[in-house]
């Protein structure tokens, strides 16, 4: 696991990460007495999390629920049984056209999921960005979150960039490279400052009446 770094596991994991960069960025401290406790948000790694990120897309949550318990109850959220199944079982669970061209690629590409554990960073981007409807925020997602890699950041995501805009007081939302180049200060625990700028983000809106 010396490619991958630091794995967060516990949420004394999340709490170090937090500590250090209270102390690297004075602002994160201000955000972190707002936001409270940060979550530790680990999920399962394999084919379902990424399936359910296929499905969550560009569909309210209640949807995507409604459509994964479909799912679920067809028993259609094994790879095998995805690879197996007409379009018409997949449509019927709530799939649009598209997400069950998704799904059957996600599915016929065999991922060693057990590999990418111990797997560099890029080395997980570039083998989840290879199947079609995997982007690279859905892949940094997935090594945050199912891998729990401590130092992976997903500037591409809106709410982190508007929560940046707000604590560091910026004249307009930063893009995609600039998060990128801002978070580089964060590391080793950019995973936990975008915990700590998603929370910060909730705190933000309900405070400034942010849609």
């Amino acid at each position: 696991m010396r490619n991958v770094g630091r794995i967060i596991e516990t949420p004394a994991c999340v709490a170090e990460g937090a500590a250090h960069l209270c102390i690297v960025e004075p602002r994160f401290a201000a955000a972190l007495e707002q936001t409270g406790p940060l979550p530790l948000r680990r999920r399962k790694d394999g084919f379902e999390a990424l399936l359910t990120a296929i499905v969550s897309q560009q569909v309210s949550v209640a949807a995507a629920d409604a459509i994964w318990r479909r799912l679920k109850a067809a028993r259609l959220t094994g790879p095998r049984k995805v690879m197996w199944a007409c379009e018409e079982e997949l449509r019927a669970c709530g799939l649009s056209r598209q997400k069950v061209r998704y799904a059957k690629a996600l599915a016929e590409a065999r991922i060693d999921y057990a590999a990418l554990r111990a797997a560099p960073e890029a080395t997980v981007i570039e083998t989840l960005t290879a199947v079609p409807g995997i982007g690279r925020w859905t892949a940094e997602i997935y090594a945050m979150f199912s891998l729990g890699r401590a130092d992976v950041f997903a500037p591409g995501d809106l709410a982190l960039q508007e929560a940046a805009r707000i604590l560091f007081e910026l004249d307009a939302r930063p893009g995609e490279r600039h998060l990128r180049a801002m978070a580089e200060a964060w590391t080793p625990w950019r995973g936990v400052a975008a915990r700590l700028l998603w929370a910060y983000f909730r705190v933000a809106r309900d405070r400034e009446g942010i849609r």
